[in-house]
Order: structure tokens, then sequence, then C-alpha cells
């Protein structure tokens, strides 16, 4: 099958394109959502879903001194200004300016606290405080295909948008970005329109409730745009980059300690090399190994096995089972951090 390319890496035959707004001196470029089930409280009608986030959706334009830049949308997730967006949105342009536009149209500078490309996750602060945030419980019921999923941001710069439809599909493994490097999601699909513009905006279930953030959609052809497919940032892993960025300004990576065979194809993952001293190692993976699922989830290729790895955290202890010779092995191992 052919694939497609816009400016992002692409999956399953399709071009996997950022989605927030960009610009290039004279030209205009395309730059750039994890569910819940129905929970058991009373739900909330779309209406009353935008009148409680819309708040604390904001709008990002970030240009460099040469001119070149784009527009995005993020969040805000403390009354004393941290805001949560896309990498690919806030970082691509390396020491930029920050424009900041809250939902009251007021407009004020940011500062970029810190992104990780990996995960597609910046944070950016602004001086202000008694800013409304958007409601960060934890959902009360697990994400199921099928659950409501509703976008807020600012697609082609339209600030304040709002779209709906539902989870069309969980753990897609998803490879997306290009600027500052390759972006690995165990994402959330959904069919509510997510477009260039919405990169860093809130996806939330029929409560309100944060459960993912908008990173990237599936395109066709040459032109990027909402064709059913969009796909979010699971809220469990983009609230952990995002914290650990505001306590350090980084973020750690889950490992195990081992590279994989990019000339195998499958199914499943072949170990091309395991590092010594590695959880790996110290587990009993050896080269050779072919990785066929990961904490009970089946590995279809090498993509699967890294974005299932980096849905955890460092410390985390994951199952990996794979075939050796005619022989299935499991194995119990606690993740490194990179």
């Amino acid at each position: 099958m052919n694939k497609i390319i816009i400016p992002m890496a692409v999956v399953v035959g399709v071009a996997i394109a950022s989605c927030s707004t960009g610009t290039t001196a004279n030209q205009t470029v395309t730059p750039s959502v994890v569910s819940v089930a129905q929970p058991s409280k009373a739900l909330m009608g779309y209406a009353d879903i935008a009148e409680k986030v819309l708040p604390s959706v904001v709008n990002l334009d970030v240009f460099d001194d040469s001119g070149q830049g784009g527009s995005g949308s993020g969040f805000i997730i403390s009354e004393d200004g941290y805001i949560v967006t896309n990498h690919h949105v806030a970082a691509a342009f390396g020491d930029a300016t920050i424009v900041v536009t809250f939902s009251d149209e007021s407009v004020v500078e940011g500062t970029l606290v810190g992104s990780d490309a990996g995960y597609d996750i910046a944070v950016v602060k602004v001086d202000i405080t008694g800013l409304p945030t958007l409601p960060l419980e934890k959902p009360t019921a697990k994400v199921r295909v099928g659950d409501v999923a509703v976008a807020l941001g600012s697609p082609l710069g339209l600030q304040g948008t709002v779209t709906a439809g539902i989870v069309s599909a969980l753990n897609r493994p998803v490879i997306a970005g290009d600027f500052g490097g390759a972006a690995y999601i165990n994402a959330v699909q959904t069919d509510a329109a997510i477009n260039p513009g919405n990169s860093g905006g809130p996806l939330v279930n029929n409560l309100g409730q944060l459960i993912g953030v908008n990173s990237a959609i599936a395109s066709t052809g040459d032109v990027a745009g909402s064709i059913g497919l969009g796909f979010a940032i699971p809220v469990k892993t983009a609230m952990r980059i995002a914290n650990e960025i505001i306590k350090t300004g980084s973020s750690s990576t889950p490992v195990i300690g081992v590279s994989l065979d990019e000339s195998f194809f499958g199914p499943g993952a072949k170990i091309a090399e395991v590092t010594a001293g590695s959880s790996a190692k110290k587990a009993g993976l050896k080269v050779g190994d072919i990785i066929t699922s990961v904490n009970g989830n089946i590995i279809a290729d090498s993509v699967e096995v890294i974005v299932s790895i980096r849905a955890n955290a460092p410390g985390d202890t994951i199952e990996i089972e794979v075939d050796r010779g005619n022989k299935t092995k499991l194995f119990s191992l606690v993740l490194e951090s990179a």
C-alpha cells in the first residue's frame, strides 16, 4: 500500500499530520483526544460541556525572529498560569515568542517551560493568577469505544470551536511529528472533527472531564483536514509528562534496554540487541526473541512495542511475552528511565 506523507509519519497507509496551523514567510502551512465510558453521574449536553470547558481553552500563536511560526491550541491546568499544549505547537520554532489568547480575548505573552518531542507534549507558563482551569479529576469510568468525545480548540484560527463525536478506537499506535523528532503515541482515535489549529487542545468526555490532548490527524491527500480520523495523547500519559516538565523542566521516557530489528516485519517485533545491565538483560530477554505481547496486548510490529512501553512510566512493572524458537516465554521487568 502506498504511503502518503503530510509533514508527519505514516500509519496504516495514511498520513498522520500534526494539527497546528503554521506560516512561513508569505506561505501558509498546515501544521496541527482518550475518552471515558458513560459515567454513573448525570451526563451533560454539548452546550453544558462547552460552557464548562471553553473558559480554560486558549489559542497559541508562536513566531520566531525570522517570521516563521504557527498557531495551535492549549488548555489551562492551574490557576497560576500553567498551560498544556503540543510540542509541535509551542516548541517547533526554537526560541520563539508565544502569544496566548484567552477565551475572553485578552492576550498575554507566555514562556515555554519545557517540552518532550517524543510524547508531543509541552507546557507554557503565563504570569497571571486566578485563571479558569480545566477540571482534571479522574474520569469516573474506563474509556470505551463508542463513548462521547468532544474536541475544543482553534481549528484554522477559529478560537472557541467545539466539535463532537465518539471514541472510534483505543490504543491506536501512531507515529506523528517532524518538528524535532517523532512522537510515538498509544492514541485514542476519534471521529470528532479535528483540523489544523486543534493541536494541543483538549478532548473531553460527556462530563467535561479531560480524556486526551489532540495531536494528529490522518489524511489521504496533500491537503490536511478532518476526514473523521483524529488522534489524541491519552490523558494519563499527557499529564504525567506535563507534571514532570512543571517540576523539573524535562520529562522521562520508559525503556527496557533493547534495540529492535527494523528489517523484521512481524508479526511481532524481533530483538536485535540487548543492552548490558538493562532490565531486559536482567529479566532474561535475548537477541532473536520475538516480542508478541506487552501487558497482554498483542504486538503486530516494532511501533506497537514502543507505544505500548511509552504508555507506562519509569518504575512501572510490565509483562512481555516472546516467542523463542518453538517456545513461548513470559518475562516481568521494571521499566528504566531514558
